[in-house]
């Protein structure tokens, strides 16, 4: 099946270029909240402007020779720092990105650095995230006792809106500096501005040549004035009733994946639309192609296996890092354009706060989330929304419960609250893409409380078409957050558990399995179950 074409109008391209929020909403007032976050369309060209101070700023930084930048930030604050990091070469500074409240996470960042050789980079547009103030609060504490008060703010810089709480922060405490962000680019659209370029200037990556390759798409997109490619595949793909966007990419491509996924879930995830990104493990052998997906192929030539039959596809193989800057522009446009086919507005996350209250109803005690249905005084299991407990309260049976509540074209999301470590999760990121060879879905396998700044908008505002199943643990390890009325586990937990909350409220189904531990054994097992869930299910 031949890519379609969507048919966008013919001067779609101009009207994102100035700004014209009407091509979203009807509504005058909602449109020009959308217009005041269309910016981004020459943020490449704009930074320009900004990079003699970037530029300087790294330079005097990294004139004292230090080892590691710590970036504490979230979504669209951290994504691309992450995927720039990774991708592009720079000269050995090693990069730490830390989009977690996971304790056991923050204490391995905290023994592999050293405040006396580390720059942190505090990052959050609104300035009042409480992931980056919490961990925020954790490393200042300790460059504090290392260097003293006078001299650690020196270790830190801001990255924020103008006026935001976080640049009153970076004053009072005396960071080194606090370098404003455009207040007309949101968070996810913002990877070419002072966001993405101060963490990559500190790492010694080459932004002129970055920020070439990104104007010389913002020139061709506004000159040519047609929808990338791209945004034909989404939009008429969601159209045509497939409403998946398969990202099959290498593992040198796949940390783009997640640059992608939060796009493309939190732009058009909403008002119950959505596209659901899929990341797609490299396990993921060949199969047929399915009919309520696209595909995205990073490099056909890579050796990741492909989908069989007629689907609608689009090849993308970056063999020069530095096309990373023209692919950000593209999938921003074309994400733009394809929230327009939709009717949603591409640029606001309206469900997004939804489990941040929640989390804060949580802490302060004024919301009591639900006790577990089933408890084997080891794991633990709960079914807060739309699925019904199950009369097999194994660990096996509850999860065949949750995949046989699949329907036609639905998605399975697994959700752990675990530590960031790929070695760590490695059996459950291969026990995922087992379920989906073998039950021939789609399944994504988000970490928290980082996909509740990405897909966590979809899964709540989009199509009432996933299941979910959310791993926490109860693990001893934890971490006092300075000042703070509660430690960093306990806010790790209130984030899943607002979250359950969250997600009942809009009737999903969902699966609460509560482990013991984060142990390898502990992960082992559940991705054994999942895998024998996924068999008997067949």
């Amino acid at each position: 099946m031949g890519l379609a074409l969507f048919p966008f109008d013919a001067d779609v391209v101009r009207r994102v270029i100035t700004r014209d929020g009407s091509m979203y909403t009807d509504d005058p007032d909602k449109a020009a909240e959308a217009a005041a976050f269309m910016g981004w369309t020459d943020a490449a060209t704009k930074a320009e402007n900004e990079l003699p101070a970037v530029e300087a700023l790294a330079g005097e930084i990294k004139a004292e020779r230090l080892t590691d930048v710590v970036l504490l930030g979230m979504g669209g604050s951290s994504l691309a720092s992450l995927v720039m990091g990774s991708m592009l070469p720079g000269d050995g500074t090693r990069l730490h990105v830390l989009d977690t409240t996971s304790p056991i996470t923050v204490k391995r960042v905290l023994d592999a650095t050293d405040p006396v050789t580390t720059i942190h980079v505090v990052a959050s547009k609104s300035g009042g995230t409480v992931e980056p103030n919490a961990l925020y609060a954790i490393f200042r504490e300790r460059a504090d006792r290392a260097l003293g008060r006078d001299v650690a703010g020196a270790r830190f810089v801001a990255i924020t809106d103008p006026g935001s709480a976080l640049e009153r922060l970076a004053a009072d405490d005396r960071m080194r500096a606090c370098v404003s962000a455009p207040p007309s680019v949101g968070g996810r659209y913002s990877a070419l501005t002072v966001f993405g370029l101060v963490p990559a200037a500190l790492l010694g990556i080459d932004v002129r040549r970055l920020l070439a390759a990104a104007r010389a798409a913002e020139t061709e997109i506004s000159e040519v004035g047609e929808p990338p490619e791209l945004a034909h595949l989404i939009a008429a793909g969601h159209a045509s009733g497939r409403d998946k966007l398969t990202l099959l990419a290498p593992e040198r491509l796949r940390v783009f994946g997640l640059w992608v996924e939060q796009l493309v879930a939190e732009s058009l995830g909403k008002h119950g639309r959505g596209v659901v990104p899929v990341v797609a493990g490299p396990g993921v052998g060949a199969r047929a192609a399915r009919p309520d997906e696209v595909l995205v192929v990073f490099g056909r030539d890579t050796g990741t296996p492909v989908p069989t039959g007629d689907v609608p596809s689009v090849e993308i193989d970056i063999k020069d890092p530095y096309e990373l800057g023209a692919w950000f522009v593209t999938w921003e446009y074309a994400v733009a354009l394809a929230g327009a086919a939709l009717r949603v507005n591409a640029f606001d996350q309206p469900n997004v706060a939804e489990a941040k209250a929640a989390t804060n109803a949580v802490l302060d005690g004024s919301i009591v989330p639900p006790d577990p249905d089933y408890d084997d005084g080891e794991t633990r299991l709960g079914f807060p929304g739309a699925l019904e407990a199950p009369a097999d309260h194994t660990l096996t049976g509850a999860i065949l419960h949750a995949l046989r509540s699949l329907r036609d074209r639905d998605y399975l999301a697994v959700l752990g609250f675990l530590p960031d470590d790929a070695e760590l999760l490695r059996p459950l990121s291969d026990a995922v893409d087992t379920v989906s060879t073998v039950s021939d879905r789609s399944v994504c396998f988000e970490l928290g409380p980082r996909y509740l700044h990405s897909t966590g908008q979809l899964h709540k505002g989009g199509p009432n078409s996933g299941v979910f199943i959310m791993v926490t643990t109860r693990d001893a390890t934890d971490l006092d957050i300075p000042a703070w009325p509660f430690t960093l586990g306990r806010l790790h937990r209130a984030q899943a558990k607002g979250d359950l909350i969250t997600l009942a409220a809009h009737g999903r189904r969902i699966l609460h399995i509560d482990l013991p531990d984060s142990s390898p054994e502990t992960i082992r097992l559940l991705a054994d179950a999942m895998i024998t869930a996924s068999r008997a299910a067949r």
